[in-house]
């Protein structure tokens, strides 16, 4: 009886230690695969990092990531080699993100408290267009928008970029609003009514806090796509003095094919430093804002 036991006990730690084995190959199998492709995904940005400090001559003829000659000129010949030293075309491109933060979090939180809370005639009907203008192409809207704001006289001015997101035009944003504001528990609107508190108090003191998360998601990517928006800026912004960071970059390709890369390559470089920082501050928020509100 005694062999029994001895011959039989070590079966189960036996196959508890296999398996342990096989979960520890499985994660290191999983990480590995994950470290290559981020490396893979990481290439051009530490490519293009490497460019902004190699000499023309070697952009395109050394694949190294080090460069062979520093060439750290890249970065201060970039900043004044366009008709404004680039800081100019950085304040214009805050200028115009700032604005665009500022309507989207306001219009589009307002719009959403409405559709997840009040209630109001063909309240779904108009939900399903608003959602329904998220499958229109801008190029569809492009020019009979043009056409109001040239008649109105904004054209080559700020007020075509900032004032449509006054107006709740983004939503995409009114949707993630909606569904995080649904998830917020309806005792809390009836808790603040008897208290006292009208629609605007409930929305401004009980609602707006608890949506940090989904204002935060709004604000970072309000942030990185217009601070990358080349086309509508480039419809609107034709004077040299109003041009943002995707204008001026393009400012560097010479119409004779002739173009200064190394410049290119160092004022891009500096051109992400903001979306980098605003989402790194924010990304906390990001990833609780997309968790709670159904976005898959």
């Amino acid at each position: 009886m005694a062999t029994m036991t001895e011959t039989t006990a070590p079966a189960p730690t036996r196959r508890r230690a296999e398996r342990g084995a096989a979960t520890g190959l499985r994660r290191f199998v999983f990480h590995l695969l994950l470290t290559v492709s981020a490396m893979v995904m990481i290439y051009p940005l530490l490519w293009m990092l490497s460019a902004s400090f190699k000499p023309l001559d070697e952009i395109f003829t050394d694949p190294g990531l080090i460069p062979n000659t520093w060439e750290w000129s890249n970065y201060s010949e970039g900043w004044n080699a366009l008709p404004h030293p680039f800081e100019t075309y950085i304040w214009n491109s805050m200028v115009i993100v700032a604005g665009s933060i500022v309507g989207n979090l306001v219009s589009c939180s307002m719009a959403a408290y409405a559709f997840a809370r009040l209630r109001f005639p063909m309240r779904g009907m108009l939900f399903a267009v608003m959602l329904g203008t998220i499958m229109l192409p801008i190029h569809v809207v492009i020019i009979p928008q043009y056409i109001l704001f040239n008649n109105l006289g904004w054209v080559d001015t700020f007020w075509p970029l900032i004032v449509p997101k006054l107006l709740a035009t983004d939503a995409f944003f009114v949707f993630l609003m909606v569904q995080f504001i649904r998830g917020l528990p309806r005792e809390l609107d009836e808790a603040a009514s008897i208290d006292g508190c009208g629609y605007w108090g409930t929305y401004l003191r009980i609602i707006m806090p608890l949506c940090m998360p989904a204002l935060a998601t709004t604000a970072i990517f309000t942030f990185i796509w217009t601070w990358n928006d080349f086309y509508s800026q480039l419809i609107y912004l034709r004077d040299v003095d109003l041009q943002t960071v995707p204008l001026a970059l393009r400012l560097f390709m010479d119409s004779t094919g002739t173009t200064n890369w190394g410049a290119l390559f160092a004022m891009s470089i500096v051109a992400l430093g903001p979306i980098f920082g605003f989402f790194l501050a924010g990304q906390r928020y990001l990833v609780r804002g997309i968790a709670t509100t159904g976005i898959k």
